[in-house]
Formats: C-alpha cells, sequence, structure tokens
C-alpha cells in the first residue's frame, strides 16, 4: 500500500484509504490493528473500493464521536485535515453499502481487543489490593423501523408503551478508570440477570465486583463466586436470611446454596442544612472475614458502585446526547454499539494516560466531556496521523483534560428521579430543590439479632 510521509512522524495511506483514522486516537487504535481484525474477522476486500474496509472501520469509530451527524458529514470531517489527499466524496449509498458489507463481526472483535481495566498506577479503583468492578445495565432507543421490530421490541411503561423499542445493554466496567471490561446486549425481553451469568466469564480472582439489589439471586452470586472473584452487592432488606455465623463487627453469616455470605445491615444518614435522610441498607459479600475487612468499610465502597452509572450517563447523555441510535438493522445497531463502545474505551484510555502523567491524580477528577470535545476537534485535523505536531504520550487530549480537572468529587445527596419525561417542561418535577449542599454521611451498623 502506497504511503504518503509527512515530515517526522507520521504517515497517512493515500488515495482511498486517506479517510481511514481517529486523528490523534488513532495512536490507539492504529491501522495495524485495524488490518489484523479485518483479517482474522475476514472482512478484508478482495479488491481496493471507493470505501475500503478499514476506512469503513474508522468511518464507524468517528460516526461514534460525531452522533448527531450523518454518515456523509462525518466522512467529511475525516478528510477535512487531510491537506489535499481526500479521495472523492462517496455517496450515501456506498458508505452505507460499505457498512453492510464490514458487518459487526470486526467490530465486535476490535472491541474485544482493546476492552479491559485501564492501566494506571493511581490507587482508585482498588480496595485492599483487590480490583474493584461494577456491573449494571440500561437501555437503549433504537429506531422505530420493521426490522428492528422483529427484533427489539417497545418497553411497557406506566402510561403505555416506550415510543421507540429498546435495546439492554448490560457492562462490566472497572471502577476508578470506568474502563469496560466487558458487554453484553441483546433485546430488552432478555433481562440483566441473563447478561450477568455471561460477563461472569469475566471474572477473575482478585475482582470485587459491585451490584444492585436486582443481581443478588442466589444462583447467580455462586456463579459469580465460583469464578474466585468476590462479591458485594445490596440485596431486600426483608429478605428470610437464617444466620449461621456471628462476627464481631455485628455483620452475621448466611448460606445461599452452596455459597456462605456476611450479611450487613446498616443506616446510612445523610445531612444537609435542608434536614437529614435516613436509609436502611443490607448488603452480601463473599468476604466473611470480619477483621480484614470490617463491615463500616464495605458500607462506603459499595458507593463506589456508583461509577458504572456514571458510565452509562457519559454514553447516553454525552456521546449520543440523548439521541435515537441510527441503524435501520439488526446487524447495524449491533455494528453500532460495538463502535460506541470502542471509541468509550479509547477515549477512557486517553483520559487515565493523561491522569497517570501526574502521580495521585484521581481518574475521577477527568472530565468526560472536555475529552470527547478534544478528540472530536483532534479528528478533524488528522492530529497525529498528517500533521508534523509531535505527539507525546498524553497528547493533545490529555493536555486539555488536564487543563480542565474536575474538582474531587461530592457527596451525592439526590434521589434518582426521572429526567427524560414525556413533557421537557416539567422533566424534573415543578418542586425539585436544586440547591447545592454540603453534607455529611453517618453509618449505624444493625446488629443482628440473637
Amino acid at each position: 500500500m502506497e504511503q504518503v510521509a509527512i515530515e517526522r512522524r507520521a504517515g497517512v495511506a493515500a488515495g482511498v484509504f486517506a479517510p481511514g483514522h481517529l486523528g490523534e486516537l488513532t495512536r490507539i487504535i492504529p491501522f495495524e490493528m485495524v488490518d489484523e481484525v479485518l483479517a482474522q474477522t475476514r472482512a478484508l476486500e478482495r479488491r481496493v473500493r471507493l470505501v475500503p474496509a478499514r476506512v469503513t472501520v474508522y468511518l464507524l469509530l468517528a460516526a461514534a464521536l460525531f452522533t448527531d451527524l450523518g454518515y456523509r458529514q462525518v466522512f467529511d470531517r475525516l478528510c477535512a485535515g487531510l491537506a489535499g489527499l481526500a479521495p472523492v466524496r462517496p455517496s450515501g449509498s456506498a458508505l452505507r453499502q460499505a457498512r453492510q458489507r464490514l458487518g459487526p463481526a470486526p467490530m465486535k472483535a476490535l472491541f474485544d481487543l482493546i476492552s479491559g481495566p485501564a492501566v494506571t498506577t493511581a490507587a482508585a479503583g482498588w480496595w485492599r489490593g483487590l480490583r474493584v468492578v461494577a456491573v449494571d445495565g440500561t437501555l437503549l432507543p433504537v429506531p422505530d423501523c420493521p426490522a428492528n421490530l422483529a427484533v427489539f421490541a417497545r418497553q411497557r411503561l406506566a402510561n403505555g408503551i416506550s415510543g421507540y423499542p429498546q435495546l439492554r445493554l448490560t457492562a462490566l466496567v472497572a471502577c476508578g478508570t470506568r474502563s469496560v471490561i466487558a458487554a453484553v446486549f441483546g433485546p430488552a425481553a432478555i433481562g440483566e440477570l441473563d447478561h450477568a451469568r455471561r460477563l461472569a466469564a469475566h471474572l477473575r480472582t482478585g475482582m470485587l465486583l459491585l451490584g444492585d439489589r436486582n443481581f443478588a439471586a442466589a444462583d447467580l452470586l455462586n456463579q459469580m463466586a465460583g469464578t474466585g472473584a468476590d462479591v458485594l452487592v445490596r440485596c431486600k432488606s426483608g429478605r428470610n436470611l437464617p444466620a449461621v455465623g456471628r462476627c464481631r463487627d455485628g455483620s452475621f453469616l448466611a448460606r445461599l446454596g452452596a455459597l456462605t455470605v456476611r450479611v450487613i445491615d446498616a443506616e446510612i444518614t445523610i445531612r444537609t442544612a435542608a434536614g437529614r435522610r435516613t436509609g436502611h441498607y443490607r448488603l452480601l459479600t463473599t468476604l466473611t472475614d470480619a477483621s480484614a475487612c470490617p463491615a463500616a468499610d464495605l458500607i462506603r465502597l459499595y458507593h463506589e458502585r456508583w461509577e458504572i452509572e456514571t458510565t452509562y450517563a457519559e454514553l447516553k447523555s454525552t456521546i449520543l446526547s440523548g439521541h435515537v441510535l441510527r441503524a435501520h438493522t439488526p446487524a447495524g445497531i449491533e455494528q453500532e454499539v460495538w463502535a460506541l463502545l470502542t471509541v468509550y474505551q479509547v477515549l477512557r484510555t486517553a483520559m487515565t494516560d493523561a491522569t497517570d502523567s501526574i502521580p495521585g491524580t484521581d481518574p475521577d477528577r477527568a472530565g468526560f466531556t472536555t475529552a470527547l470535545a478534544a478528540a472530536r476537534d483532534q479528528l478533524i485535523l488528522a492530529a497525529g496521523v498528517i500533521t508534523g505536531t509531535d505527539i507525546d504520550l498524553i497528547g493533545s487530549i490529555g493536555h486539555h483534560v488536564l487543563a480542565h480537572l474536575l474538582p474531587a468529587r461530592r457527596i451525592r445527596t439526590k434521589d434518582r428521579i426521572v429526567k427524560r419525561a414525556i413533557s421537557k417542561y416539567n422533566a424534573r418535577g415543578p418542586t425539585i430543590d436544586r440547591t447545592t449542599y454540603k453534607a455529611t454521611i453517618s453509618i449505624t451498623m444493625i446488629p443482628a439479632s440473637p
């Protein structure tokens, strides 16, 4: 393949291959990686087309950065910084055919290649030598068309059914860096527990899994614990769990099938200038040694489960901006979701590289919106691909992140409420208190009854 050398560092493929890049993020997903994925999935074309397979992969990734644009507009941005090397602009039909030829397999293989916990020296995401991970699910709307409706059904709601068919996505996320370890998705009719059983294959000894009440099913906990990983999940406070042993910190041991779990009951009180609120929490964990893993410490740790909620907010509200997915076929939806997850993972990798360059910087302080905006700009400039600018380890994206670090995370004081109501004028209700309060949290253990 002919290459055009550009000054000191970089080269970009000539001709129809020129738009195949992701700007500065190409250093994380280089040409060689994409070509290897295409070869492994047998997606390499037999003849050079106007939109080659490699370019199609980068087009799908770029479309996940520019979710409000059509594919031809995304292609224009891939060509914007190519200094006259851009090929003839393909038609919308040519881009559609290229995506259909590619199929979803290369995008899934690419995600599998880069998925996993981001490498970091930061202490965030670790607890007493265990890597803290979280599991949860969410719903994504897909276009309302006959092909999608054959696979993705509308959800039943209290006031009717959802306007769009829904896709359920369930992911395993590394807390701290919020990088995606694994993900599964499919029709909303398949529940989170079924997805979690598939994700259990990605758990390892040395991991501590956090989950909400939906993941406290006895068979699922036994399966997850069988991988060697530990679990810490919430369960219903009224669940009948007869004690088979007691711990000095007030927690007790119970049996769930073949599994021995420790049950921790506590009341958590949040105090602000507006008043106080108290809630009862019951946690189940396979960490049965109360001396090595005190109950109060585990209760504080459980708050890290919100890392995955933030991940979904970044995917749905920041990247997608609340938009419905694009594709009008199930295969196209699969292709698009793998591209979305890959771009999210690449951004998280770039953000972690940036915060890791300053020892002691918590990855939580990296602003996702800042990284996304910088990545879009660097793609349009074809930075790191055709420019003569030297790109260091963290690059321009990392420098933008470090220049706009977020403050340390505050204590959460608000209840979860509907943010996307039917009426945009009353999306969060007329009586929502939007005042920011300083808060303190106190934990009171509830000892097991004799």
